[in-house]
């Protein structure tokens, strides 16, 4: 039988360091890298450092800014051997350059956005959005398949990664809309839980309402999936739709409540604080 064989990983957030447990969990040497230094298991100096140790790089990091710098940091190391995928939810522009770093050193690299937050990546059921080559995607899958609970090809090269961003459009703009029915309800002094009783019974239930609702509820906003990052999220739909003379009404009101809440200092909560109600 075949080993498993190593794997890095660049960025230990919320999402990159359960990956890692969860590649460990199935057998492969993990070597990892994170801008702030870790006390960890198989942590290396540099990304450069994490290319000569690995073949396959999944990387986490929080914005192009830091996909791009990692990259060429990681460049002299490169091979045609070298996976690269990219799961830090960027701009199409980044992703396309971040490509073309990785072509220009005979590497091959996968546009590969995740949707799951906290729990999913810790219980190894994220699903992965894939734009790139079939015959790289097919490389990787026994990589992804240690954190992912579905594995999605989903077309070229930046075409995944704008399904990520206008998929997290629909969930800030949810969550937004449920943010206005509590706080309609609880001004109406209505308890917030009849409110979740009747969104179960009512046809626009989901997933999302009913793990979002009762944070609101609880006033629990530990992050699972940070204010910060969802309005970077929405920024860039925002972009694409100028790019394509789209208007977006309602993606532009959530936004400007999420970068409320971000200089009230609340970047770093759960994007759901959008529907803390005030006591």
């Amino acid at each position: 039988m075949n080993q498993p064989s190593p794997v890095g990983v660049l960025g230990l957030g919320i999402i990159g360091s359960r990956v890692a447990e969860n590649l460990r969990r199935a057998g492969h040497p993990v070597h990892v890298w994170s801008h702030t230094a870790r006390n960890v298991p198989g942590a290396l100096p540099s990304p450069r450092d994490v290319a000569n140790a690995a073949m396959v790089i999944q990387i986490f990091v929080r914005d192009g800014e830091a996909l791009l710098t990692a990259l060429r940091d990681m460049q002299p190391a490169l091979t045609p051997d070298h996976v690269i995928l990219n799961h830090a939810t960027v701009s199409k522009t980044a992703t396309l350059e971040a490509a073309a770093l990785c072509a220009e050193s005979g590497a091959t690299f996968l546009d590969a956005p995740f949707t799951g937050s906290k729990m999913a990546a810790q219980n190894g059921k994220l699903v992965y959005y894939i734009g790139g080559a079939t015959e790289v995607l097919e490389k990787a899958r026994p990589i992804l398949e240690a954190s992912s609970a579905k594995i999605l090809p989903l077309g070229e090269t930046g075409d995944a990664t704008v399904l990520k961003i206008v998929t997290n459009l629909v969930t800030a703009i949810t969550v937004k809309a449920l943010a206005e029915a509590a706080a309609i309800t609880h001004s109406q002094g209505i308890p917030l839980e009849n409110l979740l009783t009747a969104l179960e019974n009512n046809a626009n239930y989901s997933g999302l309402i009913g793990m979002k609702l009762p944070t609101i509820i609880q006033g629990d906003f530990e992050a699972h999936f940070s204010l910060r990052n969802m309005l970077k999220d929405a920024n860039f739909a925002r972009e694409l739709a100028s790019q394509g003379g789209v208007s977006t009404p309602a993606l532009d009101c959530t936004a400007e409540t999420m970068r409320s809440g971000v200089n009230q200092g609340k970047g770093d909560l759960d994007f759901s604080v959008i529907g803390q109600i005030a006591s």
